[in-house]
């Protein structure tokens, strides 16, 4: 006859059981009732073994232990004659889990804080689990101000014991600010504290007025910062109170603060190991004598010298600022004390995910040298180096210790190439030529040599043109670049406003680039061109009907170029910070068939306002002449201005001395351009890589050779532009408004390019 008994969970926790029962030795254990866990993970949490003596108390172990496990929602021992047999039936498990509702809080950040809390796909279900759930998600939006959210929990079973859990939320609206009242300040006013928060008030213009605990902590912040940052040395806010209406649609905030007094800098002065002489550590320290104290210039003083070790392989070296407060003078010592720690060298330099380029083509920019102490300056200029190249969609810099010692580190560059060939045909269309057809062959890394090599030519009603390029960055180890060029240039300017003539060219050069340090270059260069001039005396104005009647239509020319640049733009393609300066003058060397000479300045300098703003300011001067022989520069090599490229707004090549026939510009041998570009967010994409909003200023004109610089004449402009790189090309939009045109002057408001080198 069988003996049997039942624990029960009530059992369990009262210490009684549900009927006595005799001690037995187990001679076996059977388990019922499994489903999907493993008679294995059960026998895990089993407290006894065969051979064991199973007693009241034993029991009641067992039956906890299985319990805590979360697997199982009812426990059930039985005993047949000396078989232990466990009857159990398991929980839910969870097959899938959906969140319906939720906007302020994306799905995956759902899934990640609620996964740490057991809800997650496999996982068993507990029903207690969705109370804390609700309860967690409450907590969650109540952070973003969210205090009317209502959050529930359905759930549905599948076969197989499993379940779907859907959690439902309605967000609702956050609450929004009635008052926010400051209480103890005397030195500032309570509307001048209030600017400096995020959060406000409810106006009529909103915008600041949603309630966020994350938020008011920000702001409290902000607030010690802005005191702390004005000398009150001992600022503290003492309490804050949030206060809900009924409703949970009005929020009341009090600030309670104690503002003390302001202090001033009584004396500076540096202590420690100073392993720089001091006077190289003074320009550094953005705080002096009698100065109103400010935490925030403490902190960039601190920063500041602890890069200056930094850049002399001190890359770990503690640099403390120390205060000795006086109460009675309200004034503050402060004392630099600097630890520069022991000098850190670099063991390696690692370069990782260069599949195409070669080691060398990357270790030749980088100016951190193995063996040699670190410098951050030397680490963090290589990296640029490397942007610059435009071989790479990223460059990361990683510098970890070297395991087992305290003094050495690897220097891990990590790169992510992207395609420096193009094989493009296509059309585009410029406000300059009209339509063009183009077809090119471009590579910028060359068997991942770092040479470039170009094979380019391109169509349209003004010009046709074809150019074979070759650069070797490094013809020798030191940087020095030498390239050669070959061409067929045709211009044809019937189509478009310039006095009519017809030019073809020809010709070849060299040019040898000389690195002058880490952003100044100079480059020479030395070629040779034959170019026919055409006119129609109809049709041409008298001055280039002068020319060829002077010099002929058919020239040979040698010519030389010289010049220097300066590029410190953080990076080459639609940069946001840095400038770009090149100067440089072409000229036909005596002997030649024609004589003359060109100088051109341009500067371009970016300011940086934020992570998605950026000021371009922009100058290009020009200014050319002949010499010996030649009386004037030849018409294809004057200067034109107006359209795209120059002031926008004004028709293409149309700005400048005109031919009195025809009205048609004639070029001028002095050019005077000015732009001023705001760089704005784009709305349409969080990504700006590709794309470039802008509200722009353009001046400029073009002036006669008989004629001076005339800032009177300059033409203006004022109106907004959109840039896109797209994969046929660059692709430019413009809308101006001349401000100062005259009579005569041809208006083209709408701008728009397409497919032209970029």
């Amino acid at each position: 006859m069988k003996k049997k008994f039942a624990l029960i969970l009530l059992g369990c926790l009262v210490g009684k059981v549900a009927s006595a029962y005799d001690a037995f030795v187990i001679k076996d254990i059977r388990l019922e009732g499994l489903q999907r866990i493993t008679v294995g993970t059960v026998f895990n949490y089993l407290p006894v073994k065969i051979g064991d003596t199973l007693d009241e108390k034993l029991g009641a172990q067992l039956i906890r232990s299985l319990y805590q496990s979360s697997y199982f929602k009812d426990v059930r021992l039985e005993r047949e004659g000396d078989v232990l047999v466990v009857f159990v039936a398991e929980r839910s498990a969870i097959a899938n889990v959906k969140y319906e509702g939720n906007s302020d809080i994306t799905t995956e950040q759902l899934e990640t804080s609620l996964k740490q809390l057991g809800l997650a796909k496999g996982r068993v279900l507990d029903r207690s689990l969705l109370d804390k759930i609700e309860q967690e998600l409450k907590r969650q939006y109540y952070g973003l101000g969210k205090y009317g959210v209502k959050v529930s929990a359905d759930t549905k079973q599948l076969e197989r014991n499993r379940v779907d859990v859907t959690i439902n939320i309605a967000e609702g609206d956050p609450a929004e600010i009635a008052a926010i009242t400051i209480i103890g300040n005397q030195k500032y006013n309570s509307r001048r504290l209030l600017n400096q928060m995020q959060l406000g008030e409810t106006s009529m213009f909103g915008g600041r007025n949603k309630y966020s605990k994350q938020l008011l902590g920000a702001d409290l912040e902000t607030l010690k910062s802005y005191y702390l940052d004005t000398g009150y040395i001992n600022f503290k806010i003492d309490s804050t109170q949030v206060s809900l209406t009924p409703d949970k649609e009005d929020v009341y905030i009090t600030v309670n603060l104690t503002e003390g007094e302001q202090y001033k800098v009584r004396s500076i002065k540096f202590a420690g190991d100073l392993i720089i002489e001091e006077k190289e550590f003074w320009p550094l320290v953005s705080l002096k004598e009698d100065d109103i104290f400010s935490r925030r210039k403490s902190l960039d003083t601190s920063e500041r010298v602890s890069n200056r070790l930094a850049e002399e392989g001190y890359a770990f070296a503690n640099v403390n600022i120390v205060p000795d407060v006086d109460k009675d003078t309200r004034t503050v010592g402060l004392t630099i004390f600097v630890d520069p720690g022991r000098r850190v060298y670099v063991r390696k330099v690692n370069i990782t995910g260069n599949s195409k380029s070669k080691d060398r083509v990357i270790r030749r920019e980088v100016r951190q040298m193995e063996g040699d102490w670190m410098s951050t300056k030397l680490v963090s200029l290589s990296r640029t180096r490397l942007d610059r190249l435009g071989f790479f969609e990223q460059v990361n810099v990683e510098t970890p210790s070297v395991p087992g010692t305290t003094d050495q580190v690897d220097v891990n560059l990590s790169v992510s190439e992207r395609p420096t060939g193009n094989l493009t045909a296509g059309v585009g269309y410029s406000d300059s030529q009209g339509a063009m057809i183009n077809m090119a062959i471009t590579q910028q890394n060359f068997v991942g040599t770092g040479k470039q090599v170009g094979l380019s030519i391109d169509r349209s009603s003004v010009s046709s043109n074809i150019s074979l390029n070759y650069t070797d960055p490094y013809y020798t180890q030191d940087g020095i670049s030498r390239g050669f060029r070959l061409y067929y240039r045709k211009i044809d300017t019937r189509s478009i406003t310039v006095t009519n003539f017809l030019t073809e060219s020809r010709g070849l050069s060299v040019s040898y680039g000389l690195p002058l340090n880490e952003t100044d270059r100079s480059l020479f260069t030395l070629g040779y061109d034959n170019t026919k001039l055409f006119v129609e005396e109809s049709t041409t104005s008298q001055d280039i009907l002068d020319f060829v009647e002077e010099n002929g239509n058919v020239y040979d020319n040698l010519n030389a170029g010289t010049s220097w640049s300066r590029d410190r733009r953080n990076r080459r393609i639609l940069p946001t910070a840095g400038s770009y300066s090149r100067a440089g003058v072409d000229m036909t060397i005596p002997g030649s068939d024609l004589q003359y000479y060109k100088l051109n300045l341009r500067h371009t300098r970016y300011f940086a306002f934020g992570e998605l703003t950026t000021l371009m300011l922009k100058g290009v001067v020009g200014y050319g002449e002949g010499y010996g022989k030649t009386s004037s520069l030849p018409p294809f090599q004057r200067y034109y201005a107006g359209g795209s490229n120059s002031v926008r707004g004004y028709d293409s090549n149309s700005l400048g001395p005109r031919d009195s026939k025809t009205n048609n510009t004639i070029g001028g041998d002095k050019k005077l351009i000015g732009n001023i570009e705001l760089i704005l967010p784009n709305p349409f994409t969080e990504k700006s890589g590709s794309t470039r909003i802008s509200a722009f200023f353009d001046i400029g004109n073009v002036f006669a050779a008989d004629t001076s610089f005339d800032f009177n004449e300059l033409r203006q402009s004022a109106g907004l532009a959109f840039l896109w790189l797209a994969p046929v090309g660059a692709m430019r939009f413009s809308y101006a408004i001349p401000l100062n045109d005259q009579e005569g002057d041809r208006i083209q408001n709408f701008q728009f390019t397409m497919g032209t080198p970029f």
